[in-house]
């Protein structure tokens, strides 16, 4: 009796679905960023409107350095770059693996061109997929997880991606449309008012345990947090509801606002969220990456900053909620919202229906708590560890995801993060309060 083909065993044809499933997901989410560039010129994608935003271009060269640098490099032993000037021009942050480009300088590399980039990702692309496929098991072994961080990590930046070319686009005066809009939803509700949702509080447990499906590092150890009762409100902050605190003189009275929250307030000259703008007949607008529109009051507040967002809790009478409130209330609602859409990339006003609203998608949501570590938190070895520990001062934890999040990158235990004065994300805020 003949013996059985490799890939007859059970174990070989579990590994090779696992690789092809792997490869169609690389596939998906590298075509998923060329299709969120394909609106911009060349010149859109150079632009880099502040050193804390990075252009286009220069993302799609990054998240494909990420999978040159930290698995071909290391593992495809016969790998060859296509330049290695690149690893100096496109690494972010990883001090361990070399010098690079400084941030606030991404905006003036004109060369490498578009076309070059995108045969950079051509290259890479075609290399780690014959990697994929003819890898022995061991190498298989290590690369797996390598490669599903680096897809996470990609579609991070896709989100990056459309926030960085909103605030570029948004600086140039004749509101240039990044994409033309499909129809906009219509609200059933308008602004209905605020309803007040009751939690128990209690022992609960949060995080991710460190085995098992993938999140990051800081979504890890799981371990047990006690909360007190609190409430939250059934639906985002909307932007008719912000209207009242900016009628209500909210940017002019510092009892609102937190002292390091005031600053920037004096300093910028803030008057209402970031991109918006009011004209001659004192209605409100706002950019959008469709263009600038009036405010539709129905739609969720976004582009605020911490700051903004605990001054309007303070001024509702209310306050943030802490991450682990938010993680409790949404753990075992699926993870279904307005996330990536090309034809929306918007926040949209809730549905009609009672209960909680928006619980993922549209924006992200501010919470009170700082990015720390958890009990027991380890980062990953070498340069991954990098990738999140080192920034765990001094940011404040968002969660949620938003319309820019790409759909099925997010989780319940999900950690964003960033500094309280950050404005050009999508983020806005859900009121809680204490029972």
């Amino acid at each position: 009796m003949p013996s059985s083909s490799l890939y007859d065993r059970p174990d070989a044809r579990h590994a090779s679905a696992a690789r092809s499933e792997l490869a169609a997901r690389f596939l998906a989410v590298r075509a998923l960023s060329i299709q969120l560039a394909e609106p911009l010129s060349a010149e859109d994608q150079c632009l880099q409107g502040m050193p804390d935003a990075s252009p286009t271009k220069w993302h799609l060269a990054h998240t494909t350095w990420f999978f040159e640098t930290l698995v071909l490099a290391r593992l495809a032993t016969d790998y060859q770059a296509l330049d290695r000037r690149f690893a100096y021009l496109f690494n972010s942050y990883y001090e361990s693996l070399g010098p690079r480009q400084p941030r606030p300088q991404r905006g003036m590399i004109s060369r490498p061109g578009v076309d070059e980039v995108l045969a950079y990702r051509e290259h890479v692309d075609g290399e780690l997929l014959a990697f994929i496929a003819e890898c022995d098991e061991a190498l298989w072994a290590a690369a797996a997880s390598l490669i599903e961080l680096g897809l996470n990590h990609e579609q991070q930046h896709q989100e990056l991606i459309l926030t960085d070319i909103k605030y570029g686009l948004s600086l140039n005066p004749f509101d240039p449309v990044y994409r033309p809009r499909r129809l906009a939803t219509v609200s059933a509700t308008g602004t209905r008012p605020v309803a007040w949702l009751d939690f128990p509080g209690g022992e609960i447990t949060v995080g991710r345990p460190a085995e098992g499906s993938f999140c990051y590092d800081n979504e890890t150890p799981n371990h047990p947090a006690l909360l007190r009762p609190y409430q939250l409100a059934n639906r985002l902050t909307s932007c008719g509801d912000y209207l009242a605190f900016i009628a209500d003189g909210g940017y002019r009275r510092p009892e609102f606002w937190l002292s390091d929250g005031w600053a920037p307030v004096s300093a910028g000259d803030w008057q209402a969220p970031l991109y918006w703008r009011q004209e001659a007949g004192g209605e409100w607008s706002l950019f959008t990456l469709h263009g600038r529109r009036p405010v539709d009051p129905s739609e969720p507040l976004c582009h605020i900053s911490f700051y903004e967002a605990a001054a309007y809790a303070n001024w509702a009478d209310a306050r943030l909620p802490t991450e682990f409130e938010w993680e409790a209330a949404m753990a075992s609602r699926p993870v279904q919202g307005n996330f990536l859409d090309p034809a929306i990339l918007h926040p949209q006003p809730p549905g009609a229906a009672d209960g909680l609203q928006q619980a993922y998608g549209d924006t992200w949501v501010w919470t009170r708590s700082s990015y720390d570590p958890y009990p027991g938190f380890r980062p990953l070895p070498g340069a991954l560890g990098e990738y999140n520990g080192k920034f765990m001062v001094g940011q404040l934890v968002l969660r949620g995801g938003s319309c820019a999040s790409p759909p099925g990158h997010l989780r319940p235990t999900y950690r964003n993060f960033f500094p309280p004065a950050a404005r050009w994300q999508f983020s806005g805020l859900r009121l809680a309060r204490d029972l």
